[in-house]
């Protein structure tokens, strides 16, 4: 009898096979005292297992194929620098001979509190990357316990055409995964925006993340169908039903054959109504990402990034530079880059932002931070005002909440223009400035910051989250996160309404414009401007295609007044029919 599990979907895709159940469950660590005598041997000891965990991971990396999408090779170059890092290659030894501990225990010491500090952290995308800490350590530990005999990469040579069932998953596992041909993956663990997700939908394997107790009722070698796009996991299927995923697997592939074709041809709705679709980058190598579908520009640019992982802070040159080379890339494409959003949620050790904050999401962060240290800012808007004059560039400010805090941004702004124009050096004087409405307050107050901006962006992660107070990489809350939650969908009206009225663009960032379920609702409420990671864009230009707004709109708004959920699935239902 067939048995049906539902986690979250993560990769889209339908996969057929075996079961294969990876068991690499941490062991109890224990602490151990040592005698002075023996601080030696144990950093010996901590040493012979990093260079081993080392050795590994660039193993993991040379096997990667040539032709494999850039990101695969730089998140497990990621890997190899944190595991290089000060704060894994050494800081330990030093625990070892201060607390005449143990290898083990000092890097699980060391391990738990950098990731409570990651666990602290707010945004989604930051916060997630406590699984990488969590991936490198234990890389170590388990060589420090196995002895050295873990052998992950032969053992991969045994997942050919099976579906992998595990409590958690790295990167250079899911890479091994693709290079030996395995079917899927479900993991009791991880999210949406974890690296192991993301590597999965970059190599097109169909995943399910956060299937709690997985291992506890799949057994190894039974049949398995996973539906990656539905979060779907059934057990021991019967034929009708192997029959009916069988279809789904070759429509899938033909879907994807037809969405090439249309890397070329113009986002337009069966109507005739031209739609901008741009991209969300994060690092330079995303371009090439954005190329391949032939994106208008980027809609997002994440400067956070550039403070992440380093001993100090960017200068004004480095963003300049930094810039350009974007520039360049996109060949004459627009680029709207994003202030620098660090703050109390996005630790860095380089930018002061003070104690943590009991609730991260609501402290000194993104514009706020700026405000608060002009030599934070300033560099960065010069490098910016300058790459203008070379190139079509708008600039973002992130996490607005009253218009004062606009007004502040644009006195700094025009004072960094003073100054360079002093100077004589060139910038676009009329450069385009935008805010990202994230926050109840400014979307509610949205018609007023549309009186002094050239744009606005939807950031709907925090939107979202913010409205309904509720943090969605929270496993005990994350349920309530609801894009149509009938609040939501009425802050983003009123968001769309504020920049028609002002006659100046809106563009929405967030993963909402990414996803096609949304993309009919969200033209019927009045979008026309979708920023969204690269590998999206294809399928958004497929839906668009297909759309008649005259006839939408009527539902869009339907749902929009809905506070009844089963009647908002059926609207949307019929909006995507």
């Amino acid at each position: 009898m067939a048995l049906m599990l539902t986690g979250m979907g993560v990769s889209r895709g339908v996969s057929i096979g075996p079961v294969f159940v990876l068991h690499r469950d941490q062991p109890e660590i224990i602490e151990k005292s040592i005698e002075k005598k023996q601080i030696s041997a144990e950093v010996r000891r901590f040493k012979t297992a990093h260079a081993f965990a080392r050795k590994q991971l660039l193993k993991v990396k040379d096997g990667i194929p040539k032709d494999s999408p850039e990101d695969i090779s730089a998140f497990i170059e990621t890997h190899l620098l944190m595991l290089d890092d000060s704060m894994l290659a050494s800081t330990p030894v030093d625990m070892i001979k201060q607390n005449l501990c143990n290898a083990e225990w000092a890097l699980k010491l060391q391990r738990d509190g950098i990731v409570k500090v990651f666990e602290s952290m707010d945004d989604p995308y930051i916060a997630t990357r406590r699984d990488d800490v969590k991936h490198v350590f234990n890389r170590v530990m388990k060589a420090l316990v196995s002895g050295g005999k873990t052998g992950e990469v032969e053992e991969a040579q045994n997942w050919k055409n099976q579906i992998i069932v595990a409590d958690d998953l790295t990167p250079a596992d899911t890479v091994l995964m693709q290079h030996n041909g395995v079917a899927g993956f479900v993991t009791e663990m991880g999210g949406p925006l974890s690296h192991t997700a993301i590597l999965a939908r970059s190599l097109n394997i169909p995943a399910i993340v956060g299937l709690t107790e997985a291992r506890r009722y799949l057994n190894a070698g039974e049949p398995l169908v996973i539906d990656g796009e539905n979060g779907m996991v059934m057990a021991d299927p019967d034929e009708g039903s192997i029959i009916h995923f069988q279809k789904r697997q070759r429509e899938i592939k033909r879907k994807v054959r037809e969405l090439v074709k249309l890397t070329d041809t113009k986002p337009r709705t069966k109507s005739g109504e031209k739609i901008t679709l741009l991209a969300n980058i994060e690092i330079e190598d995303d371009l090439k990402a954005l190329r391949k579908v032939n994106a208008a520009g980027v809609g997002l640019y994440r400067t956070e990034f550039l403070y992440m992982r380093r001993d100090d802070i960017p200068d004004e040159e480095e963003h300049f530079k930094t810039y350009m080379r974007v520039l360049k890339a996109l060949r004459g494409a627009p680029l709207t880059i994003r202030t620098v959003d660090l703050g109390a949620d996005k630790e860095v050790d380089t930018v002061a932002t003070g104690p943590l904050a009991h609730n991260p999401a609501m402290g000194l962060r993104g514009i706020r931070l700026c405000l608060n240290d002009p030599s934070l800012f300033v560099p960065q808007l010069r490098a910016i005002l300058r790459a203008s004059a070379k190139g079509p560039i708008k600039i973002m400010f992130p996490m607005l909440t009253t218009v004062t805090e606009l007004h502040q941004a644009i006195q700094l702004l025009e004072t960094t223009k003073d100054s360079l124009r002093s100077k004589g050096i060139k910038f676009n004087d009329k450069i385009p400035i935008g805010g990202m409405i994230e926050v109840p307050a400014a979307a509610i107050s949205s018609s007023h910051f549309a009186q002094h901006l050239d744009f606005l962006s939807i950031g709907t992660n925090d939107l979202i989250q913010y409205t309904l107070a509720i943090d969605r990489i929270d496993d005990q809350v994350n349920y309530l996160y609801d894009p149509l939650n009938p609040a939501v969908l009425s802050l983003i009206k009123i968001i769309i309404d504020a920049g028609a009225k002002q006659k100046i663009p809106v563009t929405m960032c967030g993963e909402m414009a990414g996803n096609s379920s949304y993309t009919r609702l969200l033209l019927g409420l009045g979008l026309r401007e979708f920023s969204m990671p690269p590998n999206s864009i294809l399928e958004i230009k497929s839906v668009l295609r297909g759309t008649n707004i005259s006839t939408i709109r009527r539902r869009a708004l339907a749902l929009l007044h809905s506070s009844d959920k089963s009647k908002q699935i059926d609207l949307l239902k019929r909006l995507n029919e």
